[in-house]
């Protein structure tokens, strides 16, 4: 069938794009990592700083992850299906240039509610981003979807695991008013997404005459568990990355140390990012998500008996690379279960799955508040179980082709 598109697309004076872009992939790449760096990844990680600076409690903490996440989960499958029927090109320079300065501006909050505000600008740059990005790593793929959408993914996951480390390196030194140094970078941004332009409006123009040649369906019910999975998977990530300098902290660990642990953890996600996308072309999306979720069940439960130490380490290194090996693959099986709304795919995937961890986020810090850190950690395990369990009533990559 696939050969029959391709065949069909040529005759109506449509040249699909056959072999990977990697200039146009990696420049995606390299934005997304400069976006995540500054909301998935650095927000969690500035918690205890804004908590100290703010005098904010554990659920107020938690309102931040919210506010960065929602504003950006609940807008990208909007702005998805509405850029599915009229594509906004320059959301992909302006998108990531906002969600950079927004978190910049919050070095220059001088409350809670403005710290708030400049946090949501930050997500809502982020939501404008993600869908056009997303779609443009789907035209530049080629046949390797799997391939490219790993090396698109990997810059986000390379971001959210270099956030945690601008703390020790870079915002400990400097205090909160050293993020107004996050203003170059969207400055850089900005020229990076905007020069690939061009190269993105003549895919677009492709893509618009391509649609009416596409076979296959929309299957919403697979859809829908999809999103239910990558929310669960996503509430085990921020209570990985979110909560984990707190309970460190509790157990006697410098900050600046804890901040290195969760580098470790989003790190090793980025590698298993990248492992499982390009495994997910030969063995199939179901199978790596399944997989991925089941293997992360042990170390979810083993992490609160060896945080700190050096088997510690082993276990988190682990936890990261298992339940963040199907990020990409999460994508790219949405867009094959919505072949007519790829921007749709993205914005439900990257959008309000990964950003429904925001929700996650305020009951995380609200039973912190409760019953202390430590119960998060002793729950977390809870959910890649659930996600396992899901995931087997899935369509299989061979039915999706049929």
């Amino acid at each position: 069938m696939q050969a029959e598109s391709v065949s069909a697309l040529s005759q109506q004076g449509i040249q699909p794009q056959r072999g990977l872009k990697k200039d146009a992939i990696w420049t995606l790449s390299a934005a997304h990592l400069m976006n995540d760096l500054v909301t998935v990844g650095i927000v969690p990680a500035l918690l205890p700083l804004y908590k100290a600076a703010f005098h904010l409690s554990y659920t107020q903490a938690g309102l931040i992850v919210l506010f960065s996440y929602l504003t950006s989960s609940v807008m990208q499958p909007f702005i998805g299906m509405a850029t599915d029927k009229k594509p906004y090109v320059w959301f992909l320079p302006f998108g990531v240039a906002l969600s950079t300065a927004g978190l910049a501006l919050t070095g220059a909050a001088r409350s809670f509610p403005l710290l708030l505000l400049f946090i949501s600008f930050s997500g809502l740059g982020s939501g404008a981003f993600h869908p056009e990005a997303s779609r443009g790593a789907h035209m530049a793929a080629g046949g390797a979807k799997g391939l490219a959408q790993a090396i698109f993914q990997v810059g986000g996951n390379a971001g959210q695991a270099l956030g945690p480390l601008m703390i020790p390196l870079f915002v400990l030194a400097t205090g909160i008013h050293g993020l107004l140094w996050f203003l170059v970078l969207s400055v850089v941004a900005f020229g990076l997404t905007a020069r690939m332009l061009p190269w993105y409006k003549v895919q677009i123009a492709n893509n618009h005459k391509a649609k009416r040649q596409i076979q296959g369906r929309n299957r919403i019910g697979a859809v829908a568990l999809l999103v239910v999975i990558v929310v669960l998977r996503s509430w085990v990530q921020i209570g990985g990355a979110g909560f984990l300098p707190f309970y460190l902290v509790h157990q006697h660990i410098p900050l600046s140390q804890a901040e290195l642990y969760d580098f470790l953890f989003l790190g090793a996600g980025a590698v298993g990012t990248f492992i499982g996308g390009i495994l997910s072309d030969k063995l199939g999306k179901k199978w790596i998500l399944f997989t991925s979720m089941l293997l992360s069940i042990p170390f979810a439960g083993l992490l609160p008996h060896t945080a700190g130490g050096v088997w510690g380490i082993v276990v988190l290194i682990a936890f990261g690379l298992s339940v963040l090996s199907s990020f990409a693959v999460t994508v790219v099986y949405c867009q094959q279960l919505l072949p007519r709304n790829l921007a749709l795919a993205s914005g439900l995937m990257i959008g309000f799955g990964v950003g429904a961890g925001g929700i996650g986020a305020t009951m995380m810090g609200s039973l912190a508040d409760s019953y202390g850190v430590s119960t998060i950690f002793n729950l977390l395990v809870f959910l890649p179980i659930a996600a396992t369990i899901l995931s087997i009533f899935l369509p299989s990559d061979k039915k999706l082709a049929a």
